[in-house]
């Protein structure tokens, strides 16, 4: 097979789906040496980060412009120019990322949806990106040959929200690197605490980019009635996104400037050492395509504190403690039973480990191959 695949998203976003793109695509080289992988990227800069020692099957075409330009050209102004004089000939056309170009008559095409946040979560986006995502995404998931989504949860919104046969959806769930697992070298965690301005209490950490839909403002509320008389701080990575302003405003408002830290986004390779720094993970969004920190913080030991919406029960399993994300009073009673609690900490660890086993990402490129055959001889 001749597959084209955009990856972008893996060049030029660090974490998120950026991460999703490259640790499927290296998994997918690890499976497969017989298929002819095209991909391409659009970035103003050439360095295709991420995207390096591929083997000879595939192959990857930088177009020195910035990707908006495409998004322009094939989503708002819907020029018919087909993908394949990017990619050149190809038998299947795999876009990653949420909308689909124009292809060549009789492409078959498969289209990763993530999440449907902009739908379920209005406030997680601009009014701008919302109103361009609603158009783009339904109109890519109706056009596309067949969909993956991320969790089951995710396959349930696209048939609800757009009448998305199911028997035109796959779950294909990402996995978690082994890069993730608990750090114990001392001089490590002193590093990570130093670099990001951690001080030496113990956290509580949550991981996600400062926006609505990651629910910051009900944590710090829930931080401050279950720990605000105690030595712990909550640590809260990601950067700044939409509405963040709020988050930063509550925090002033609420004296809590020296126990609410920023460390901003934390580089990938610092991720481990972070998680294995904390006491605590929590991630009480209000809406999930699937929460990738919550396995990557067991894998590293962490006992974890979940929402008990969208695809976070379906990801965690038995493995953490779930919460109402709107509820106050239950975070905080979360947060407060794991300090008190050795042996439940030590209880969900153990739990963590082995749910963490079930997602990898060898197992997500055999299924994807798979995807891709039956596209191919069925089509």
């Amino acid at each position: 097979m001749r597959i084209g695949l955009e990856v972008t998203a893996a060049v030029r976003q660090s974490g998120g789906i950026g991460r999703y793109v490259r640790e499927m695509v290296h998994a997918l080289a690890d499976v497969d040496q017989i298929n002819q992988y095209s991909l391409f990227y659009a970035s103003k800069y050439k360095a295709a980060r991420g995207m390096l020692a591929l083997p000879d099957n595939f192959r990857i075409r930088h177009l020195p412009v910035h990707d908006i330009w495409l998004a322009r050209i094939w989503q708002r102004i819907r020029l018919p120019v087909p993908v394949e004089l990017i990619t050149g000939a190809v038998d299947i056309y795999h876009s990653p990322d949420f909308t689909l170009p124009p292809t060549l008559q009789g492409v078959p095409t498969l289209l990763t949806v993530h999440d449907l946040s902009f739908l379920r979560d209005p406030e997680s986006a601009s009014p701008g990106l919302r109103g361009y995502l609603e158009i783009a995404v339904k109109r890519s998931v109706r056009l596309a040959t067949h969909v993956l989504a991320d969790s089951q949860s995710t396959k349930d919104d696209l048939i609800e929200l757009y009448s998305t046969p199911e028997n035109k959806i796959t779950v294909l769930y990402p996995g978690v690197s082994s890069d993730f697992r608990p750090i114990i070298d001392p001089a490590k965690l002193r590093q990570v605490r130093k670099r990001y301005k951690l001080g030496e209490e113990p956290f509580v950490l949550s991981v996600g980019t400062l926006q609505p839909r990651k629910n910051h403002l009900t944590l710090i509320k829930a931080f401050e009635l279950a720990l605000g008389d105690s030595e712990y701080n909550l640590v809260l990575a990601g950067g700044k996104g939409w509405s963040y302003e709020e988050v930063y405003d509550l925090v002033e408002s609420r004296g809590l400037q020296n126990r609410v830290l920023f460390p901003g986004f934390v580089a990938e390779e610092d991720l481990s050492a972070l998680y294995s720094s904390a006491n605590i993970m929590t991630l009480p969004s209000l809406y999930e395509g699937f929460g990738l920190p919550v396995l990557e913080a067991m894998a590293c030991g962490l006992p974890v504190i979940a929402s008990s919406v969208s695809s976070l029960p379906e990801v965690t399993g038995n493995a953490a403690l779930l919460v109402d994300p709107g509820n106050v009073e239950d975070i905080a009673d979360a947060i407060l039973k794991l300090v008190e609690n050795v042996d439940l900490r030590k209880k969900l660890r153990n739990k963590g480990f082995k749910r963490v086993e079930q997602f990898s990402w060898y197992a997500s490129a055999k299924t994807l191959l798979g995807v891709y055959r039956d596209l191919a001889e069925h089509l």
